[in-house]
């Protein structure tokens, strides 16, 4: 059976920067729940952040890539560098894919932890662009397929091609 890793803010865990939850009621998640397939998992908390804590993101112009690769950094809207912690949850939350055999994370989209396809532009003003959080990123470069909770639908037919054999 496929287990799949999902960001502890959509299974209702208040762990986001505001202390808030983005629970997602996707019909699949309730089923995959009771079959116990679902790995919760908040790559910012994992890699010591308080809730709540200040918004960070991505610097401007530099990419997931650039932060893996040490040559940027993703900051707090006051300016302190918030990197390590990033770095250390994106770490873990591989470590735990790995550690339960998983090939399918559905991650919230946005953070510049787990944004598979937006994040923040780095000027703070809730402006987004085009680009991956450091999780979905070093997820994605060890094999493992992201999808953001608008995706679910996707998530669960290619699992469903995984549990086939294809």
């Amino acid at each position: 059976m496929e287990r799949i890793l999902v960001s502890a803010c959509l299974m209702g865990q208040r762990v986001r920067y505001d202390g808030g939850a983005k629970t997602s009621a996707h019909p699949a998640f309730e089923r995959w729940r009771r079959e116990r397939r679902l790995v919760s998992f908040c790559p910012e908390v994992s890699g010591g952040l308080p809730v709540p804590r200040p918004p960070a993101e991505i610097e401007t112009g530099a990419t997931s890539r650039d932060v893996l690769a040490g040559a940027a950094r993703i900051v707090t809207d006051a300016g302190a560098d918030a990197t390590d912690h990033f770095l250390a949850g994106a770490r873990g939350a591989l470590a735990a894919a790995r550690r339960h055999g998983i090939r399918v994370a559905i991650l919230k989209e946005g953070s510049p932890s787990c944004g598979v396809h937006r994040v923040g532009d780095g000027t703070f003003s809730g402006a987004k662009r085009p680009g991956d959080g450091v999780t979905a990123r070093l997820l994605a470069d060890h094999g493992i397929r992201v999808f953001t909770e608008a995706e679910i639908d996707a998530a669960a037919a290619y699992m469903r091609e995984l549990e086939r054999g294809y």
